[in-house]
């Protein structure tokens, strides 16, 4: 047989999805991208977090003005004040609009962005030095503002892959948006095993090696993003124009959507900056610990809440523009249950398993660091529930067009989270207490996002149905986190399990327990989103015996 085109495997990888169709496509990229950031983390710990922790902070810092850039000028921030514009322009016929404010939103975030990365080039030394991690070392200073100094150009690339990615999300394309980010970790990899051993061309000596090496295979996998969210623009028909249309009602409905969004994203990471900036105080090896912490409990997060209401999200805008709001309260509380029924069975088996967890970024358990990182994590398992959540809460509000209640409501829970991590750590709580501050203000954050949709709904968004639900999970995964606790009794983590393959398989075997006793008392209990798994597994079976 002729092996099919390049063209045609692009063609049918673009072919837009269905909303189940989106999420597990989203969930699987996602899952991919997690395995290679745990073996990612897993490499880097393993050369420099015993050996040399102050290096390893000074990586870790790097990013955080960067990052901060990026959260406050693009990241969510467009994908939810872009999409619901977009779609407007595309259910009304009108292309032309569509394109033009696409390309003004690229033009112009590439613009900003860049700006901020030159700023960035040039006044990393102080903002390194008194702002993010005053606590450092003057060698560990010097590192984690070069490097900095290299890592200042992700803005630029990100913004212009976030627009691309936007683009795709609105029309229902989401596979090589979804996978873009597996291959940012895989550049990442390739800058600690092959960057650190030096850049050689042509006999020139470009570069010596190092832990430097990594930053600098932190922009290529930037680079190799941004390429592959450009294959998903094939046969789009996206007319790009080098030019920013200010008069285009789409564009200026989207300026207008932007700052509260933007400034949500940017105080979101303040804290980020606080607890950084707290942990750099607490000895070598600690802003490393709580990033690895933090970086465990988002996976799921990101796993479930984003992938999960990522999807939902363009079905929510399109009932809303429709004017149908009991099928988009419907469509909200199927998305909402669906986040619930996973999200809390992981988090209480990330709790009772997450020494297994945290064993497979880092088997150094000599220094102490591994110890460190099990006490933050279980301080986070609240967060990897209410984040999850999280998620579609503030989408129910973007679907809307209403960025600024959101906003409004981050100020609050990320202004109490620095109060309490700031009262945690004069207290002695050491950083455990920036965990648990992390995790009281996102359970803050979530009550009044689903309380005040709730009330706008007029009290018909969170029903009596969905309560009894909800109390039936809890009763669910009260179940599956005795089965857990007694798995982890049952098969503890020992002191030489120090490799993957001693504890991959206790850790899995942990993990099917507990989820096939979540799965069976969901189903004793007649929760609905237990039915398409029995469902698959009763035609599995029968099919067998056929």
């Amino acid at each position: 047989m002729r092996k099919p085109r390049f063209r045609s495997v692009v063609q049918l990888a673009n072919m837009k999805l269905s909303v189940k169709s989106a999420a597990i496509i989203l969930a699987s990229s996602t899952l991919i991208s997690a395995l290679l950031g745990i073996f990612r983390d897993r490499l880097l710990n393993s050369y420099y977090l015993g050996t040399y922790p102050t290096g390893v902070d000074a990586y870790t810092a790097a990013f955080t003005i960067p990052d901060f850039m990026f959260f406050i000028l693009t990241s969510g921030a467009l994908a939810v004040s872009f999409i619901p514009v977009f779609n407007q322009r595309l259910a009304a016929g009108n292309k032309k609009s569509a394109w033009e404010l696409t390309s003004s939103m690229l033009n112009l975030m590439a613009l900003v962005t860049l700006v901020a990365s030159v700023l960035i080039m040039i006044f990393a030394d102080p903002l390194i030095r008194y702002v993010v991690s005053p606590g450092l070392d003057e060698s560990g200073m010097v590192l984690a503002i070069n490097m900095t100094r290299v890592i200042a150009i992700n803005p630029f690339l990100f913004s212009i892959a976030t627009v691309i990615t936007s683009v795709q999300q609105a029309v229902g394309r989401f596979v090589f948006c979804s996978f873009a980010p597996a291959i940012y970790n895989i550049g990442i990899i390739i800058g600690i095993t092959v960057f650190t051993n030096g850049i050689n061309i042509f006999g020139i000596q470009l570069f010596d090696g190092g832990i430097m090496g990594v930053a600098i295979g932190v922009i290529f996998g930037a680079i190799l993003q941004l390429i592959v969210s450009l294959i998903g623009l094939f046969g789009l028909g996206m007319d790009y124009q080098h030019k920013i249309y200010w008069k285009n009602q789409g564009f200026r409905s989207i300026l207008k959507l932007l700052p509260a969004r933007s400034l949500d994203q940017g105080i979101d990471y303040v804290n980020s900056i606080v607890s950084t900036n707290l942990a750099s105080r607490m000895g070598a090896g600690a802003i490393r610990s709580f990033n690895q912490a933090t970086s465990l409990h988002q996976m799921p997060v990101n796993l479930i809440g984003v992938a999960i209401s990522t999807a939902f999200f363009p079905k929510l805008t399109e009932e809303l523009g429709q004017g149908d709001k009991q099928s988009y309260y419907d469509t909200f509380r199927k998305a909402l249950r669906t986040i619930l029924w996973i999200s809390l069975p992981v988090a209480i088996i990330a709790f009772f398993a997450r020494g297994y967890v945290v064993s497979f970024i880092s088997n150094i358990g000599s220094n102490g660091n591994n110890s460190i990182i099990v006490s933050i994590l279980a301080t986070l398992v609240v967060a990897i529930f209410a984040r999850s959540v999280f998620h579609i809460a503030s989408r129910g509000f973007y679907a809307n067009q209403d960025t600024k209640t959101p906003f409004i409501v981050s100020i609050f829970a990320i202004g109490l989270t620095m109060i309490l991590s700031a009262v945690f750590f004069f207290a002695g709580f050491g950083v455990e207490g920036l965990g648990w501050a992390q995790s009281i203000g996102a359970i803050v954050e979530i009550i009044i996002l689903l309380s005040l949709l709730h009330k706008r709904s007029g009290y018909q968004l969170l029903n009596k149905t969905f309560w009894k639900a909800f109390s039936r999970m809890l009763l669910a995964t009260l179940i599956c986190g005795c089965v857990s606790y007694a798995m982890v009794k049952f098969v503890p983590l020992m002191s030489s399990d120090n490799s993957l393959v001693n504890t991959a398989p206790k850790f899995l075997l942990i993990v099917a327990t507990s989820a096939t006793a979540y799965i069976l008392a969901s189903y004793f209990l007649n929760i609905k989103e237990v039915s398409p798994i029995i469902t698959k597994v009763k035609k599995t079976l029968f099919k067998n015996l056929k």
